[in-house]
C-alpha cells in the first residue's frame, strides 16, 4: 500500500493522469463490489460502497479525484440501485445526504492530509535541525578535543611558544618559555618582550611586529636574548602571522629554541677543526723545518768542533746551536699542541728541568724582568715527557714576563711538595708582578686563539692546558687587575726513585764502512755525507726511496748500514724499509724523522730497526747513533 500523504498526493508527487486514473479504478471497483453484495443489500444503502471509494480517493488521490469518484459513484448508484435501473430516478433525500457526507468527508480528509503534511514537514525540519545541532555539537566537541590536543602540544613543547597581538603584547606564554627565559606566564602576559632584549637589539622586536603587521615575511633567524637571571642565551626564532577567520592578520606567533648548547658544541667543533688543520700544518712544518734545523745544527756542531781553539768563534757557534734548539722546541710545541704523536714518559726532576732551561728563558724575556728561583733540589720528581714539561715551564714563564712588559718586575719560579688525598704531589708556582687579569680574561685565558697580545699569539696557554691534562695534573690561577698573577700547577709525584740519567760519556765516533743515506732534503744529505766521511765512513746518497732502493738492490752486500728518512716523495721510508728487508734482512737500518721516537718504534716494532735518529740532530748525535747501530749488528765490518 502506498504510504499516506506521499504516494498519490495532489501536490505533484504523482502525475495528474495517474491520480484521475486511480479515481476511475476506485469507481469501477466500488461498482463491482456493490454488484457482488447486491443480493444481500438490494436497494438499501445504494451509496455505501461509493462512499467508501470516495474516502479512499480523498485519502490517497486528492480532492479532484475524490470529487470525480463522488459524482460518478452517486450517478451509478442511483441508476443501478436507487432507481431500479431507471436513469436519474434519484431519491433526493438519500442523494443529498450522500453528497453532504461526501463533501464533509472530503473536507475533513483534506484538512487531515494538510495537517499531516505540515506535521511531516515540521518533523522533517526538526529532524534536519536536530541533525544540524548534533553535527554542531560533534564539531564543537571535535574542536574542543583538537584545542585540548593543541594546548597539550604547546605546553609539552621543548620550544618557547608565545603569541602576541600587533602591539607586541603577549597573549600566551607556554611552559617552555618559562623554562627558557625564566619568567612565569603571570609575569609576561599583558607585557611585551622588552625584558628579553639585549641593549644592542632593542629595535629587533619592533621591526618583527611591523613586518608582520603589513603582511611581510620574517625568515627564520638566530639571535640573542636575556634570561631573567641576566644570562645571555642564543635562540633560534621562527615568527609567523596569526590570522582571523576573514584572513586578516591579528597577531604573531613566536617560537624560540634555546641553541646555546648547540652553539657551544659548534664552537668546539670549529676549534677541533682548527686543531686538525693546525695538526696537518704542524706535521708538514715539522718535516721541512726539522730538515733545515738538522742542517743548521749539524753544521754548527761540526764548526764548533773545528773552532775549539777560538773562544770568540766558539761563542758565536754556540749561540747558533742554542737558537736552533729553541727552534726545535718550538716545532715540538706545535706538534704537542696539535696532538701529534705520543711522548716518552720518564721520571724527571722539575727543579732540574727549570735549571736546565733558565739560560733559554733569560734570552726570551725582557732584560727588565728578573727571575727569582725558589727550587727544592732532587725531590720534585714527576713522570712526564721532557720536551712537554720544558714547554709548559717556558710558556708560563714567558707569559708571566709579558704581563710585566718593559717595566721592572719579577717572575718567581718555585717548586714544592704537597699531599692531596694521601697522594704526593709536586707543585710548580709561577708568580709575576705584572698587570693582572680581570674575571673575563681569566675565564678565557686557556682558550685556543684567545690572546690579549698582538695578532698571531694565543696558542701558548692552550698548549699548557693540554699538557697538564695529558699528565693528569691541575692548574689554578689567582689574579686581579694591577695585583699580578700566580699560576699554580699540581702534578702527581713520581713513584720512581731511580735518579735521572747523567750526561753520556765520550765515545770514539770514528768507524768504517759504506753507508747509504736516503733523504729528500739536500741540506740533510750533505750534512750526513760530510759528517760520516769526517768520521771515516764512505757514503752514497739518494733523494727518495725509489732511487735509494735501486742503489741498494744493485749492490746489497756493499752497504754496512742504511740511514733512511721516514717521509719522502715517490717512495716513503716505510715502503723502502719493507723492500730492503726482502732483499737483505740483516742490514742495519737507522730511521730518521722529525716525529717522536716512541711513535716510530711503535710503528716499526716488527721491522728490526737498528735505531732511531730524531731530527734535528747534531753531527755528534749522528755519529753516536750510527756507531751504536753497527756495534749491535751481527754484520761483519
Amino acid at each position: 500500500m502506498i504510504s499516506a500523504g506521499r504516494g498519490l498526493r495532489p501536490d505533484g508527487w504523482k502525475p495528474l493522469p495517474a491520480r484521475y486514473g486511480g479515481a476511475v479504478v476506485c469507481v469501477v471497483a466500488a461498482t463491482i463490489l456493490r454488484m457482488v453484495v447486491n443480493p444481500y443489500l438490494g436497494s438499501r444503502n445504494p451509496y455505501s460502497v461509493a462512499f467508501l471509494a470516495l474516502l479512499v480517493a480523498a485519502r490517497y488521490l486528492g480532492t479532484g479525484p475524490s470529487i470525480l469518484v463522488t459524482v460518478a459513484g452517486g450517478l451509478i448508484g442511483n441508476y443501478m440501485f436507487a432507481g431500479q435501473g431507471r436513469y436519474f430516478q434519484m431519491d433526493g433525500f438519500v442523494l443529498g445526504f450522500y453528497l453532504v457526507a461526501a463533501v464533509v468527508a472530503i473536507w475533513l480528509l483534506e484538512v487531515q492530509r494538510r495537517e499531516r503534511a505540515k506535521a511531516e514537514e515540521n518533523a522533517r525540519l526538526a529532524s534536519e535541525r536536530l541533525a544540524a545541532w548534533q553535527q554542531a555539537v560533534a564539531a564543537r566537541d571535535s574542536e574542543q578535543a583538537l584545542t585540548a590536543k593543541l594546548h597539550a602540544i604547546v605546553e609539552s613543547s621543548e620550544d618557547a611558544i608565545v603569541s602576541k597581538d600587533l602591539g607586541g603584547v603577549i597573549q600566551s606564554w607556554n611552559n617552555a618559555a618559562e623554562r627558557i627565559f625564566g619568567y612565569t606566564a603571570q609575569q609576561m602576559l599583558g607585557n611585551t618582550m622588552a625584558p628579553l632584549l639585549p641593549p644592542d637589539r632593542v629595535e629587533e622586536e619592533a621591526g618583527i611586529i611591523e613586518r608582520i603587521r603589513f603582511g611581510g615575511k620574517v625568515n627564520h633567524f638566530e639571535t640573542v636574548r636575556i634570561r631573567k637571571d641576566g644570562k645571555h642565551i642564543n635562540v633560534s626564532l621562527t615568527i609567523s602571522p596569526i590570522c582571523d577567520e576573514a584572513g586578516k592578520v591579528v597577531g604573531a606567533s613566536h617560537i624560540a629554541r634555546d641553541i646555546t648548547e648547540q652553539k657551544h658544541m659548534e664552537e668546539q667543533m670549529r676549534q677541533t677543526q682548527k686543531l686538525e688543520s693546525l695538526g696537518v700544518l704542524a706535521g708538514g712544518l715539522a718535516h721541512d723545518f726539522n730538515n733545515l734545523l738538522t742542517g743548521i745544527m749539524g753544521n754548527a756542531s761540526l764548526a764548533l768542533e773545528e773552532a775549539k781553539n777560538s773562544a770568540g768563534l766558539n761563542e758565536h757557534i754556540g749561540e747558533i746551536l742554542r737558537s736552533s734548539e729553541r727552534a726545535a722546541l718550538l716545532v715540538r710545541q706545535m706538534l704537542a699542541y696539535a696532538g701529534k704523536g705520543h711522548h716518552l714518559i720518564e721520571p724527571l726532576d722539575v727543579s732540574q728541568q727549570i735549571s736546565e732551561i733558565v739560560p733559554l728563558i733569560r734570552t726570551s724575556v725582557p732584560r727588565s724582568v728578573q727571575l727569582d728561583l725558589q727550587l727544592i733540589p732532587d725531590s720534585a720528581r714527576v713522570d712526564a715527557d721532557r720536551s712537554q714539561l720544558q714547554q709548559l715551564i717556558m710558556n708560563l714563564v714567558i707569559n708571566a714576563a709579558e704581563a710585566i712588559g718593559e717595566q721592572p718586575g719579577t717572575v718567581t719560579i718555585a717548586t714544592s711538595h704537597t699531599q692531596i688525598n694521601d697522594e704526593a704531589q709536586v707543585v710548580l708556582t709561577i708568580t709575576d708582578t705584572g698587570c693582572g687579569m680581570d674575571e673575563a680574561t681569566k675565564s678565557q685565558m686557556f682558550d685556543p686563539f684567545f690572546t690579549t697580545k698582538f695578532t698571531g699569539r694565543g696558542l701558548g696557554l692552550a698548549a699548557v692546558m693540554g699538557i697538564i691534562r695529558t699528565h693528569r695534573g691541575n692548574i689554578s690561577v689567582d689574579s686581579a687587575p694591577r695585583q699580578g698573577t700566580t699560576v699554580t700547577v699540581v702534578l702527581p709525584a713520581s713513584a720512581t726513585l731511580t735518579p735521572a740519567a747523567g750526561p753520556e760519556e765520550p765515545v770514539d765516533l770514528r768507524g768504517s764502512g759504506h753507508i747509504l743515506v736516503v733523504d729528500d732534503e739536500d741540506l740533510v744529505r750533505n750534512l750526513a755525507k760530510f759528517t760520516l766521511e769526517r768520521f771515516g765512513y764512505t757514503t752514497e746518497l739518494a733523494d727518495n726511496g725509489e732511487e735509494g732502493l735501486n742503489i741498494f738492490s744493485a749492490r746489497p752486500g756493499e752497504f754496512a748500514a742504511v740511514i733512511l728518512d721516514l717521509t719522502m716523495p715517490i717512495m716513503g721510508g716505510e715502503e723502502m724499509l719493507k723492500r730492503i728487508r726482502q732483499i737483505r734482512p740483516d742490514v742495519p737500518v737507522l730511521l730518521s724523522s722529525g716525529f717522536s721516537e716512541i711513535d716510530a718504534l711503535r710503528r716499526f716494532h716488527d721491522r728490526g730497526l737498528a735505531g732511531f735518529l730524531q731530527k734535528p740532530y747534531t753531527a755528534t748525535a749522528l755519529g753516536r747513533k750510527l756507531k751504536q747501530a753497527l756495534r749491535t749488528s751481527k754484520v761483519p765490518r
